[in-house]
């Protein structure tokens, strides 16, 4: 386990977000995560509200008030299961560029990201940006879907394209699949019912099964005619798996999968957690 895991949660003070916030606490109690929470400020929308605070003095005070609550609330209940300590931070600017230059600077392990955050003066806020975060990030992301509250996952679902990396990602997986004793299913989506396959599916198993050292692992060959990004989804569904995992380190898959934009399939459709492991390291 990295000693130094740092987890980075953007929150809008939404629904989503707050949701995002509490999985970035209970996981950070498990990998013993040193905490960081980040708003992204937009004077503009503030100057719409309180015109006469040019300065931003008022919105500074509220912003501080709400991380401040934000902090004593997870320390309260998250520093004496493991978590090692939460920060918070105000930025300004584009929130996408913010939350992955911060990334960089502070090499953020995982960072956890809530989708459909509502405002009534923005649209650049944390929802409609979570796919973007997704494809420029070249760390993990965690997506949280709206209304979606943290529960021990039972049932983790990965999807493969038998390739190479699969090995180590898996093994972060199962790293994750630890902290719950949850079972994972393994799931390879081919586009039809092809023998080769068949065949391929069965080398990934003698070959990825050494470097699994846990008993809950399932290896799923599924066919999916129509949508491969809809079939994982109902796959999700239907065999009561709690969180999609995806590896995008080989792009060919995943923009086979997610059709080159994640914000038009699973950030948006699917109802359950989302984790797209970028790093392998």
């Amino acid at each position: 386990m990295n000693p130094n895991h740092t987890i980075l949660c953007p929150t809008d003070f939404s629904e989503c977000s707050l949701n995002a916030i509490e999985y970035a606490a209970r996981l950070g109690e498990k990998y013993q995560s040193r905490l960081i929470l980040i708003h992204v400020a937009n004077k503009e929308d503030y100057l719409k509200l309180s015109p006469m605070d040019t300065n931003g003095y008022y919105q500074m005070d509220f912003l501080k008030d709400k991380l401040k609550s934000l902090k004593k609330a997870i320390e309260k209940e998250s520093l004496d299961k493991g978590l090692q300590s939460c920060e918070w931070e105000i930025l300004d600017g584009d929130i996408v560029n913010e939350t992955l230059e911060f990334a960089q600077k502070e090499s953020i392990d995982l960072i956890i990201v809530g989708t459909e955050g509502m405002n009534d003066l923005r649209k650049n806020i944390i929802g409609s940006r979570a796919s973007r975060i997704v494809e420029r990030s070249d760390r993990d992301v965690l997506v949280i879907p709206r209304k979606v509250f943290f529960k021990k996952p039972r049932k983790l679902v990965y999807a493969t394209d038998y390739i190479e990396e699969d090995k180590i990602a898996v093994q972060k997986v199962v790293d994750f699949a630890g902290f719950f004793k949850s079972e994972i299913d393994i799931v390879h989506a081919s586009p039809g019912n092809r023998a080769i396959d068949k065949s391929l599916h069965q080398v990934m198993i003698e070959e990825v099964k050494p470097f699994i050292k846990y008993p809950f692992v399932n290896f799923v060959l599924k066919s999916f005619r129509d949508d491969l990004a809809l079939g994982l989804e109902n796959y999700l569904q239907t065999s009561k798996g709690d969180l999609l995992v995806t590896l995008s380190e080989k792009k060919d898959f995943f923009e086979k999968i997610f059709h080159k934009s994640l914000s038009k399939k699973m950030a948006y459709f699917i109802n359950k957690p989302l984790w797209v492991i970028k790093s392998l390291n």
